[in-house]
């Protein structure tokens, strides 16, 4: 269980001093910075959930958003307790760390604070953060284990 806390605990904080940094000294002066053809930094606030939806419903979407996510947190603490698997506790630690990064600017600010903005022929991915990628990761990684490793770990062939 200590390791899936102390990474929930790292991501926590990398993904409020990458807010913190990017916002107040990168785009401090700019809302937009092309990095690459395909890669920007941007200022942009998600008051909703995942791709923005539900970003209309105001003060009690705060509520209800982190109180979601917060219920979503203490299953994924209960799971991580019993989890033996080190490579799950990684997962969980990454998906819990993500949540309750963005948890804290809902809470705190009343919008998660989104700066990695990719794109392709004119068409962008919503933007997103260091929790929203830490939560994708972690994501794919249950997937992963899910699909090719058994209970103890061991490759399914």
């Amino acid at each position: 269980m200590l390791i899936g806390l102390s990474i929930a605990f790292a991501v926590i904080v990398l993904d409020q001093l990458s807010k913190y940094w990017i916002l107040e000294h990168v785009l401090e002066t700019y809302r937009n910075i092309e990095i690459t053809p395909f890669f920007n930094i941007v200022n942009a606030w998600n008051t909703g959930v995942s791709f923005s939806m539900f970003s209309d419903s105001g003060a009690i979407g705060v509520i209800v958003l982190s109180t979601i996510a917060i219920s979503v947190v203490v299953g994924l603490l209960w799971w991580l307790k019993k989890e033996q698997s080190r490579m799950l506790q990684i997962a969980l630690g990454l998906i819990i760390g993500g949540a309750l990064g963005n948890v804290i600017d809902r809470i705190r600010i009343g919008a998660v604070f989104d700066f990695l903005d990719f794109h392709l022929f004119g068409h962008h991915w919503p933007a997103f953060n260091l929790a929203d990628s830490a939560i994708c990761v972690g994501a794919i990684i249950i997937l992963i284990d899910g699909l090719f490793f058994n209970k103890k770990g061991v490759d399914k062939k």
